[in-house]
């Protein structure tokens, strides 16, 4: 059957690692076309070389900062030079992340506005800038990437369970502000999910990092990005609203089966 993405172009956020790098190699394998942005531009490169190796249709690159206006900007003018004219047909604002995970009483004012910079205020930046590429009634898609910390708050995650709980609350309410566009929005929230993430968070510490995986079967950013891929693919009037995906070793953000070491 032939793919329903083949040869569209799909603009993928924060895409030199994790969820953002196994989608762009998801939707390759679909034919689809790409552009690709992140701060780290030697990682993009490499991504869009395999991209291009996985069969996309084409896979271009350029540096982007969500976090900063006038570089989702730059971006977003670059993604419509790339683009001809030719429409835009999904967006993933995946680019975000956790940074620390200190109680409110100690809690360090740059971690908590790295945290908000990326996961809300740039998620409404790269939106806002590309909206205008994105085709009415055609099958065009906002996929948001959020998190299972958005729908329950625990200790030492209070800035990450806000800003998650602020990307639900902008994927519903464009999915109001849209509504009639034929433009379709939605959320992925995955559970733990083996990727850079935990490394990011405890700033460096791998042995910290892979306790948070230790004695249990992760999800894995492949994982994600199948998921990804099956929304963006829908006919043009099916809308996935909202999708939580856990492990099956996670009851809950603190409910964890760990099997003991061998």
């Amino acid at each position: 059957m032939k793919s329903t993405l083949k040869n569209q172009w799909v603009l993928i956020t924060g895409a030199s690692s994790g969820f953002g790098a196994a989608a762009a190699k998801a939707f390759a394998a679909h034919g689809a076309k790409l552009l690709l942005g992140a701060r780290r531009v030697d990682r993009l490169e490499k991504v869009a070389a395999l991209a291009k190796k996985s069969g996309a249709a084409a896979a271009h690159f350029h540096e982007l900062d969500v976090a900063q206006t006038a570089s989702v900007e730059t971006f977003v003018a670059w993604a419509k030079q790339k683009l001809k004219s030719q429409p835009l047909h999904v967006l993933l604002n995946n680019a975000g992340g956790a940074h620390g995970i200190d109680p409110v009483a100690s809690g360090k004012d740059a971690d908590w506005e790295t945290t908000f910079q990326t996961n809300v205020l740039g998620l409404l930046r790269v939106t806002r800038a590309a909206l205008p590429l994105l085709p009415h009634d055609a099958g065009a898609s906002i996929i948001n990437i959020g998190s299972v910390a958005g729908r329950t708050a625990y200790a030492g995650g209070s800035a990450y369970c806000a800003a998650k709980s602020g990307e639900l609350a902008i994927t519903r309410a464009l999915r109001h502000e849209l509504f009639g566009t034929g433009i379709r929005v939605g959320t992925i929230d995955p559970g733990l999910a083996e990727t850079e993430f935990s490394h990011v968070r405890f700033k460096g510490d791998t042995k910290k990092a892979g306790e948070v995986y230790a004695g249990m079967n992760p999800l894995t950013a492949a994982d994600i990005a199948e998921i990804i891929v099956w929304v963006a693919s829908r006919p043009p009037h099916v809308n996935i609203d909202e999708i939580l995906v856990k492990p099956v070793d996670q009851a809950d953000v603190g409910k964890v089966f760990r099997r003991p070491e061998k």
